[in-house]
């Protein structure tokens, strides 16, 4: 199967022209995907502009970088817990 690589902004688009009265087939398979596909794409990208989904991307990295920041620090912390916990 080919892995194809689509924009999220073609996602919206094709949502859009979805919305607008184009055919779920003709979207389909101008994009080159199923139409369970289309429709989670639909539930996640619905009502979406540019700049909304702009900041979606935004908040995703921010909270990657957060939960990394957190993992290391727990890391750091049991390791901190472990060394004054023993008995010299």
């Amino acid at each position: 199967m080919k892995n194809s690589i689509i924009t999220e902004a073609q996602i919206v688009k094709a949502i859009k022209e979805y919305e607008g009265g184009r055919e779920l087939n003709d979207v389909c398979r101008e994009l080159g995907v199923h139409k369970s596909t289309f429709y989670n794409w639909r539930k996640k990208y619905a009502g979406m502009d540019s700049q909304e989904l702009k900041r979606l991307k935004e908040l995703e990295e921010e909270n990657r970088k957060l939960k990394h920041m957190y993992a290391e620090l727990a890391l750091d912390h049991s390791l901190l817990k472990d060394v004054l916990s023993k008995k010299f």
